[in-house]
């Protein structure tokens, strides 16, 4: 897996089955391709953006949706891949509240959607009529009597089989049903099904036909899901998500880029050989195949603050440097913050306290560990942060790791871990 980082311009993360890149937007363009649009919830671009909300406010809900996710459940599954598939194509991203969505069209003809794009989920699915229960949301719901190309999955499939004994069951008329759940509480419960989905290109008036896509088409949902999107679009490592279903025609390859909220330009996603980078700004480390193969594993060294160096499983005052376990850290674009372990987190905390000449304060909500009351004349002053992974180093500067969080006060935007590392 690879990183690049320049805080001036446009990241782009691509993933290729071991390896991910970040490289500046306008190298990636290079290499053409079909690419859509990725949209914030929060940011003016989206469609559903809501001006009466404070910027503060969608910063809050953002990081409290981060905290929860640190507990979501997903489910792993193996099976072939979609052979009709092109070998490259792309979306745009939305964000919302943290997360970003992507907008996709299901059916025949085809109905659109905007659901949340998730690196750290598998299985992709959408709110179904009829429904037994539904959180609310703002476009109809799908309804799959009015599709042409709309099959629901026999039970003894090797789909259905894939999904595991936890995640899948069988209806009266040995369909397949399935069942995913999340940390926060929030579930989807449906049929799982094929159906054709087609992606609209943002740089281009082209269309990418995807048929027999096996999704989850859902009855049964509910939880902390916000009424803009319509389910979730699951880009994790598992054989069940949209990236693992179109390995061979894309060869494993996706790539995102992800701008600022306030950003006029649109985060994008592509699939296929234009999600490939090149160039002298790139460098790589490796994603560890771990269990569950849903996320995708790094190995985080340490950090550093200035000239000092924290490792991994940091020790104070000891120059004893412990072995690091392979992939200890996730990349997740469903996650706003960075959550280390407690021995590194503290480190860190301790050490840019003492770098930092300020006056620290509380965050009045709890969330956050490290803050301080921005100065009156608004310049807050903090060392840049080096993120050490393996064989590649990401310089973070004070607007990646410092956030105002609400009116005079400024945050360090990592955070304690309490289920598994996330980055």
């Amino acid at each position: 897996m690879a990183f690049y980082y320049n805080p001036q311009s446009l990241i782009l993360a691509t993933f290729i089955l071991s390896s991910i890149f970040l490289i500046s937007l306008s190298e990636a363009t290079k290499n053409g391709g079909v690419t859509v649009d990725l949209i914030h919830r929060d940011s003016a671009l989206s469609p559903f953006y809501d001006p009466s909300t404070t910027h503060f406010e969608r910063l809050r809900s953002s990081f409290r949706r981060s905290i929860s996710r640190q507990y979501a459940l997903t489910s792993a599954s193996s099976f072939k891949s979609v052979s009709e598939s092109p070998d490259s194509f792309g979306a745009t991203l939305t964000p919302i509240g943290g997360e970003y969505l992507i907008k996709i069209k299901i059916g025949t003809p085809s109905v659109e959607i905007l659901a949340i794009a998730d690196t750290g989920s598998d299985l992709t699915w959408t709110q179904c009529a009829p429904c037994t229960q539904c959180y609310k949301q703002n476009s109809p719901l799908f309804d799959p009597t009015k599709t042409t190309t709309y099959r629901n999955v026999s039970c003894t499939s090797q789909q259905c089989q894939s999904l595991g004994a936890e995640s899948s069951s069988c209806d009266e008329s040995n369909g397949c049903l399935y069942q995913v759940s999340y940390g926060d509480s929030s579930y989807s419960n449906g049929d799982l099904a094929v159906e054709t989905f087609t992606f609209d290109s943002s740089t281009s008036e082209e269309s990418v036909i995807l048929p027999k896509v096996v999704f989850g088409c859902g009855h049964n949902n509910d939880g902390t899901f916000n009424e803009t999107g319509s389910g979730i679009v699951g880009l994790g490592g598992g054989a069940v998500s949209i990236v693992r279903q179109l390995e061979t025609a894309i060869g494993g390859k996706f790539s995102y880029c992800l701008t600022s909220l306030n950003s006029k330009f649109s985060s994008k996603i592509s699939f296929g050989p234009n999600a490939i980078v090149t160039g002298p700004n790139v460098s790589s480390t490796r994603i560890v195949q771990k269990s569950p193969d849903t996320f995708y594993y790094l190995t985080l060294e340490g950090v550093s603050v200035g000239n000092e160096a924290l490792a991994y499983n940091y020790i104070p005052n000891s120059n004893s440097k412990a072995s690091v376990e392979e992939g200890n850290i996730i990349i997740d674009s469903g996650t706003t913050l960075t959550f280390l372990p407690n021995s590194l987190y503290e480190g860190l905390e301790s050490t840019l306290e003492k770098s930092i000449n300020g006056n620290r304060v509380s965050d009045p909500q709890g969330l956050f560990g490290l803050c301080y009351k921005l100065p009156s004349n608004g310049e807050f002053n903090a060392p840049p942060i080096i993120a050490h992974f393996t064989g590649a180093d990401v310089k973070l500067t004070q607007e990646n790791t410092f956030v105002e969080v609400e009116k005079g006060v400024v945050c360090l935007t990592f955070a304690l871990t309490r289920s598994g590392h996330f980055w």
